[in-house]
């Protein structure tokens, strides 16, 4: 069975194809047969003026367009797209939804930060997790952050914050949410003890990458400091070369450590792990399991 799922992010739209072997039906494999991210960057439309521009509506319909093909090639026989923070807050999103239904055939369906949290707790990370820690799960992205704290394996508590990296370098953030951000951390985690985290998201995976960390080893608290610092003193030119960083990750990746940290010290995090799974994966697994009535 070949899905996929579109994520039509703040900074981004990605398209993920799988297949999915499930000869075993209570441990299906999901193959990654194609990833493809374009930055379409609605959020600096919307966080700034509240609606999303006549140009990066035809940039919407055409990436769509290219994923339809893309789709077709693949043989993908279902798929499901959705729309986070941007489409959620973009005064004209009903239009541009229906032009996309009406040019492409894709019907995209905006979802709230709530269900946001609830697919990205579909990846089954919890399966991955041992019994003697508790897990907070960080997604960021550009327009919002979701929180999912796991523990025994199961989820405590999923929450979504209107803070994310574009919304961050657009200065589009009240202070009455960061302090709300903050005070809900601090008192949501203050009894869990031997608490770790994982982090989600293109940044989180870029410095992991840097880090030359090896696959499943955490990074602890102080390398996301140190980058933090030493990216801070640097344009964001010199991060495209020195890091060799496309210009829509190097501006982003700034406010993206500010939250990873920020975080971790309100929950006395010393080590995070980067599993290097998002929303597109939770979106696949949740198509799946409403295909086959898992």
């Amino acid at each position: 069975m070949k899905i996929a799922a579109i994520d039509i992010g703040s900074n981004a739209a990605r398209l993920l194809i799988c297949e999915v072997l499930d000869n075993d039906k209570a441990n299906p494999q999901f193959i990654k047969l194609n990833l493809v991210r374009v930055p379409l960057r609605l959020g600096f439309d919307v966080f700034e003026y509240g609606f999303i521009s006549a140009k990066k509506e035809e940039d919407i319909v055409n990436t769509l367009r290219s994923y339809k093909y893309l789709m077709q090639v693949h043989e993908v026989e279902n798929y499901v797209a959705c729309a986070t923070s941007a489409m959620r807050d973009a005064s004209n999103s009903e239009e541009i939804i229906g032009r996309v239904k009406t040019l492409t055939g894709i019907n995209i369906k905006v979802i709230s930060g709530k269900e946001e949290a609830d697919t990205i707790f579909q990846n089954h990370i919890e399966t991955f997790l041992d019994k003697e820690h508790s897990y907070l799960y960080i997604d960021v992205g550009g327009g919002s952050t979701e929180l999912t704290l796991f523990d025994n394996g199961k989820s405590v508590f999923e929450e979504s914050f209107n803070i994310g990296t574009i919304r961050m370098l657009k200065q589009k953030v009240s202070d009455k949410e960061w302090q709300r951000f903050k005070e809900f951390v601090k008192s949501e985690t203050k009894n869990f003890k031997n608490l770790q985290g994982i982090g989600s998201g293109g940044n989180i995976n870029k410095i992991f990458g840097l880090s030359k960390r090896k696959d499943g080893k955490p990074l602890p608290s102080s390398v996301l400091k140190d980058y933090f610092e030493e990216l801070g003193k640097m344009s964001v030119e010199e991060r495209m070369i020195k890091y060799n960083l496309r210009e829509d990750r190097a501006d982003v990746i700034m406010p993206a450590l500010q939250i990873y940290n920020s975080v971790m010290r309100w929950a006395n995090i010393s080590e995070i792990y980067v599993p290097k799974f998002g929303l597109a994966d939770g979106l696949v697994r949740s198509l799946y399991r409403q295909l086959t009535f898992v």
